[in-house]
């Protein structure tokens, strides 16, 4: 007999990610109920992932589910907030009990890592496809925004750019991911501890989702200014590089997309000091660039001279 929906839910997903001190009530009624800490807001973001779009038929059920979790994770760091809990709507094309079993056990593991538990959701028929809406609080007056660059600000980023694209060539080539690529690709680590940090220093900040060219462009809009990136700057993994080259690894960074490292704009007479905090805690940063006078987004080579790119990033319609 197949399983049915709410035992499905009571089997796989009560009480996942266990609870906190700020879930009054999670899964099983018609609402959950969270108290923000006091003094903070509630951050709130969401993200869908679909079969044969982000993801191909077939993929480990278990990596899935982290990657689903840890890319929302990835917005509440660009805003500077912690997690409280997250939503889950799934919907199923059969109520695969193996692949259910594999999925809600990576989905704890992250959850429960992250100290994000699960407090709702809904399962439905169809085709595959995932859908969290994570929350998280950020004291009030220290959310990082788009819109707080001022000309001069400098432009960095956290870890390594192009890895993901990496790893989708990797996988499109001979379906074994790239090794290390792969990793970053099905787990990419949300930067909530340095998004903490950057609340004191960032004047503007977001998630590299859809490609850094694109997306540095959303803070150049949001700030009303122009961006300058610095190609040969952009900070590369020695794995990428090894596999594909300097150039499309430059490439990748700029456009590739998906490395859910955090881009962040700093005034100068916070740089160092920055630096000097994120380093010690062990997050690397790397100065890319600088916010300008004008509109849009110039990437420049070694000599100064402005580079034409294909495409900025990834854009869905």
């Amino acid at each position: 007999m197949a399983i049915r929906e709410f035992a499905l839910i009571r089997r796989y997903f009560a009480g996942l990610g266990g609870g906190s001190d700020h879930l009054v009530l999670g899964v099983g009624d018609d609402c959950a109920l969270i108290d923000p800490p006091p003094g903070c807001r509630l951050a709130v973001t969401v993200d869908t992932l679909v079969e044969g779009i982000h993801f191909q038929p077939g993929c480990e059920p278990g990596a899935l589910a982290g990657r689903a979790l840890r890319l929302n994770l990835s917005d509440l760091a660009a805003m500077g907030a912690d997690p409280l809990g997250f939503l889950l709507a799934l919907t199923l094309p059969a109520a695969d009990e193996a692949w259910l079993d594999a999925f809600s056990r990576g989905l704890a593991a992250d959850a429960e890592r992250f100290a994000c538990p699960l407090v709702g959701g809904d399962t439905t028929r169809g085709p595959l496809a995932i859908t969290i809406t994570a929350m998280g609080a950020v004291p009030r007056g220290q959310a990082l925004t788009r819109s707080g660059a001022s000309a001069g600000d400098y432009l960095y980023v956290t870890g390594t750019l192009g890895d993901s694209r990496g790893a989708l060539a990797a996988l499109a080539a001979d379906g074994s991911g790239g090794g290390e690529l792969a990793e970053r690709f099905w787990r990419p680590e949300p930067r909530l501890a340095a998004g903490r940090l950057l609340r004191e220093f960032a004047s503007a900040a977001l998630d590299v989702s859809d490609g850094l060219a694109q997306d540095v462009g959303h803070i150049a809009v949001a700030s009303g200014l122009a961006c300058r990136v610095e190609v040969a700057s952009l900070p590369l993994s020695a794995a990428l590089v090894a596999a594909y080259g300097i150039d499309t690894a430059r490439q990748w960074a700029l456009t590739g997309g998906e490395d859910f490292e955090l881009c962040f704009t700093v005034p100068p007479s916070r740089a160092g000091a920055m630096e000097q905090v994120l380093a010690a805690h062990g997050h690397r940063v790397t100065r890319i660039g600088a916010m300008v006078d004008g509109q849009g987004v110039v990437c420049v080579d070694e000599q100064g001279a402005a580079l034409t790119l294909e495409r900025a990033g990834y854009a869905h319609f």
